[in-house]
């Protein structure tokens, strides 16, 4: 009796066998959360879009004296010989545009208002940051003991965030703003108007995440992990610190990239009504204020703060929308 034609060797038939698993285990590679949000986002065109949009005014806010440097004029340095001296309107179409202005010269004045813009970033962009940061730590710390504990203390801080939300933001700004002094706590200037919008804001601002932060943590503090850590001997501040805190970030960081451009166009309107930064400091809202009087005859003077206004604010709630769905542990991207 002859042998098979193709008897497997012994040295084959192993590696034949193992191949399959092998490529099996390839195929069914665990991923972490922050690899899952990150799968979905890179999917979301129009939230990295966004995203890429907010990382470039940043930048450009950041390095702003050297961009200005390149491409224009200092911010608060006057073009006469660039207006019109009959009208003191901008010489040229489109409200003086040329490779030496960018965006045109301002009316009256003749800045640059690429410069303005530019610097303008740093204005909004600071004012709105920090303040989503005071609001987020205020609201954090708030609606985590307030859904934790419960009882009186849920209560008391519930009634606050009631009386704060209730509030009329805006006018009491104003107000506050008229009696400010020049100086204040070693700040002068605008300074002191940068100090006072990011406190002010970021303090009627942090009841919208205490919300938010209470709902997640009254769902979680009943969850099996927090009562494994209570038998275990875990005290409150652990609890709160190290098994709640953890799992509420995802929330607290959309809610933050969602709060930005909000902070935004309050900077915005309180400078367009005279309470932002103190001229000649430059703001969009300050440009809009300024535009008002030569719109008619100028309007790209108008034009291009307003656009960027809106460029900015969009380009975050896409961003953030985006940021909420990659992070949704209820998602199917």
């Amino acid at each position: 009796m002859t042998a098979p034609l193709h008897e497997p060797t012994a040295e084959a038939a192993p590696s034949a066998a193992a191949d399959p698993a092998e490529a099996g285990a390839r195929k069914v590679e665990g991923r972490s959360l922050k690899q899952i949000a990150w799968g979905r986002l890179k999917q979301d065109k129009i939230a990295l879009a966004g995203g890429i949009t907010v990382l470039v005014l940043a930048l450009v806010a950041v390095f702003a004296p050297l961009i200005v440097g390149l491409l224009g004029h200092p911010p608060n340095e006057f073009h006469q010989e660039e207006l019109d001296p009959l009208t003191n309107l901008p010489q040229g179409a489109f409200g003086g545009m040329s490779s030496d202005f960018l965006f045109g010269v301002e009316p009256n004045k003749g800045r640059d208002v690429f410069s303005r813009i530019v610097y303008g970033a740093r204005i909004s962009l600071l004012v709105a940051f920090l303040a989503a940061v005071v609001a987020v730590i205020l609201g954090t710390l708030f609606g985590i003991l307030a859904g934790y504990f419960g009882g009186w203390v849920d209560a008391v801080i519930s009634r606050t965030m009631d009386v704060l939300l209730s509030f009329p933001q805006l006018l009491f700004i104003i107000s506050l703003v008229s009696v400010l002094p020049d100086d204040l706590l070693g700040l002068t200037g605008s300074g002191v108007r940068i100090g006072v919008l990011v406190l002010v804001i970021g303090f009627f601002g942090w009841p919208y995440v205490g919300r938010i932060v209470r709902g997640q943590t009254l769902s979680l503090r009943e969850r099996e992990y927090i009562e494994a850590a209570r038998s275990l001997g875990g005290g409150r501040r652990y609890i709160l610190f190290k098994e709640l805190l953890p799992n509420l970030v995802a929330p607290i960081l959309v809610y933050a990239t969602l709060m930005i451009p909000t902070n935004i166009l309050t900077e915005a309107a309180l400078s367009f009504l005279g309470a932002g930064v103190r001229p000649p400091t430059a703001s969009w809202g300050g440009m809009l204020r300024d535009a008002l009087e030569t719109y008619e005859h100028d309007p790209m003077f108008m034009v291009f703060p307003g656009a960027t206004i809106f460029i900015t604010v969009l380009a975050f709630n896409l961003f953030g929308d985006g940021l909420r769905d990659a992070l949704d542990p209820k998602g199917t991207r």
